[in-house]
């Protein structure tokens, strides 16, 4: 028997809590010095689980402390601590996942291993390295098994103290583990609260770790809440912030500011073109070959969309890039569509193709260097114009505040102007549920005729007297 188990077990009588909405029955028992309860909706069963327990201890069987159940009864939770169970979903996980979702996973898992340590990390360790030891490293195969960059010592270090201090995976069991578990998963790690999407991310990724553990025998149930009654995630909207879309006149300022710049200003004009007459993703346009756009001397061309290069870092992807190269968005492996192109978009287009001499194997708006462009390099020519075109109370709002806000921009205009939103769906590449609810506050200039067509319809027939 070790140190973590005991045959001193004392029992209490069940506890009857009175509730307006129903009792609830309480059992309580003591492993060695350590307290310990369990709250149930029936007598019947509450009675059962404590003669269980009873049974048990009869038997002479030893209980765990930190749990206060028998050893017999546990699962490998008593026996792997948290860190290493988290290091190993990441190895198994890791060669299916996308970068985004590599990332996202080391960013969640973080969250979690921190709120999972027996005391704070020491004061020699500073809060910002532990967090990136973590998310860099420990959570990151292709850091943590490079054996040509080993890892850092100093982040050895860390990691080395964070595997001993880490609790088993039977703290889990806890409630009070398990809410601080929850709170961390919704708080950034600066301590302010985390944004709605990001809190509803981590729960998902944490539920898929969950069920790994279950399948593998680390536990025996999922333990994070479920319900209503057990948390309240903040909600994240469907809906685009109206105010996001720009007006035409603000379009036309930003891209003549930005094609007047030096050097690649006509280049950059011709992308943010791409995302607003033809509304495609920015991982879309930066994909694009010269040789999948279909550009006429006059009228309107076509754009072959089949890839998507989103920009993940390169520490997550498997080549080592910036960009990893994903299917379209919510398609099948290899699959394609078809985008009209605007005709003032086909003479911008032809304009770049001849000013830059780019043949049909080569990327449509190439990077400075020849490779993809750079995210940051268009997030910050977008900016700059932003601040240059808007006025101060347009430029504190989210009017274009994102590069992405010329796709919805796009497919509100779509929309407004009567194109049916199956068309629109298939051309933006999204189901047509999913287009209507994100664009539903953005469809106006309309209203007018439906509630024509209503009047007389609806409008009742005069009884006789």
């Amino acid at each position: 028997m070790t140190d973590t188990s005991s045959l001193d077990v004392r029992f209490y009588p069940i506890e009857t809590n009175k509730r307006a909405k129903g009792n609830t029955y309480t059992v309580r028992w003591k492993v060695a010095h350590k307290k310990h309860s369990k709250t149930y909706k029936k007598s019947a069963v509450a009675d059962d689980e404590r003669s269980k327990l009873m049974s048990a201890h009869r038997k002479r069987e030893p209980f765990d402390i930190e749990t206060g159940r028998p050893v017999s009864w546990t699962s490998k939770a008593a026996e792997v601590n948290w860190y290493d169970f988290a290091v190993e979903y990441v190895d198994w996980k890791w060669p299916r996942a996308s970068g985004n979702t590599r990332k996202n996973m080391a960013k969640a898992l973080t969250h979690a291993t921190i709120a999972l340590l027996r005391t704070p990390p020491p004061k020699h360790f500073e809060p910002v390295m532990v967090r990136r030891a973590l998310r860099e490293y420990a959570f990151n195969v292709n850091r943590r098994t490079d054996p040509e960059n080993p890892v850092p010592a100093e982040v050895q270090t860390i990691l080395a103290w964070v595997q001993r201090n880490a609790l088993p995976m039977s703290a889990w069991e806890k409630t009070e583990t398990v809410d601080k578990v929850v709170t961390a998963l919704g708080t950034l790690l600066g301590g302010t609260a985390a944004a709605a999407s990001s809190v509803t991310r981590n729960d998902r990724i944490m539920n898929l770790v969950m069920g790994y553990a279950i399948r593998h025998n680390y536990l025996k149930a999922n333990p994070l809440p479920k319900g209503k009654g057990e948390r309240t995630a903040p909600k994240v909207a469907q809906a685009i912030d109206k105010r996001c879309v720009l007006n035409r006149d603000l379009v036309a300022q930003m891209l003549d500011w930005i094609g007047r710049r030096p050097r690649r200003g006509h280049l950059y004009r011709a992308f943010f073109a791409t995302l607003y007459y033809a509304g495609l993703r920015p991982e879309e346009a930066v994909a694009l070959r010269v040789g999948d756009a279909t550009l006429p001397e006059t009228g309107w061309g076509e754009f072959l969309v089949h890839e998507a290069q989103p920009e993940v870092g390169s520490q997550w992807t498997d080549t080592g890039d910036v960009h990893e190269e994903r299917d379209l968005k919510g398609r099948g492996e290899g699959d394609t569509r078809m985008v009209p192109i605007h005709p003032s978009l086909v003479a911008l287009l032809r304009e770049i193709i001849k000013e830059y001499d780019l043949k049909p194997a080569d990327l449509l708006f190439p990077g400075e260097k020849g490779g993809m462009l750079a995210g940051s390099v268009f997030r910050r020519v977008w900016a700059k114009a932003r601040e240059e075109i808007l006025d101060e109370h347009e430029f504190k709002s989210p009017t274009g505040k994102r590069v992405y806000d010329l796709r919805h921009t796009c497919l509100t205009t779509w929309l407004n102007n009567g194109i049916p939103p199956a068309q629109v769906a298939e051309w933006a590449g999204n189901s047509v549920p999913v287009l209507l609810a994100i664009y539903a506050r953005c469809i106006v200039g309309q209203l007018d005729d439906y509630l024509k067509r209503i009047e007389d319809v609806q409008a009742l027939p005069k009884v006789a007297a």
